[in-house]
């Protein structure tokens, strides 16, 4: 079991979530059933999905929540979208958000690349015949 506050993604997969609550709050009480949450709910379920998959016991599962939540930040970049030509967001408050989510959205594929490799994630295989460091 991994512990998901020491991924990286995971701290700025929170803040984001924690941007996207704030910047949320000013939306029209008649999209709070609508937008206001289709964008809390796909955002949290980013940094969610890497605690899930931390939690988990084999690397295989630990990949297969990282897809979950790349799809869920993907959901995200749309209903940031929507959110823009609705005039909900401003073009700033928008590019700053979506600047942030690309960020996020780059991180998971070098954890997923680290988790195909044999041995402990964050642990490079060594060459074969090379006999092991102490460390």
């Amino acid at each position: 079991m991994r512990n998901y506050r020491d991924l990286q993604v995971w701290e700025k997969a929170h803040a984001l979530t924690l941007a996207i609550y704030a910047c949320t709050r000013s939306f029209p009480a008649d999209e709070r059933f609508g937008l206001t949450s289709q964008l809390r709910r796909s955002c949290a379920s980013i940094p969610a999905n890497l605690a899930e998959g931390c939690g988990r016991r084999s690397d295989g599962e630990m990949a297969r929540y990282i897809q979950i939540a790349m799809g869920s930040a993907a959901e995200l970049s749309y209903h940031l979208l929507l959110a823009r030509d609705l005039g909900l967001l401003n073009d700033v408050a928008h590019t700053k958000l979506e600047d942030e989510l690309n960020t996020i959205m780059k991180m998971p594929c070098g954890l997923s690349a680290r988790l195909s490799r044999p041995g402990p994630v964050g642990v490079e295989p060594r060459a074969k015949g090379q006999k092991p460091t102490a460390g």
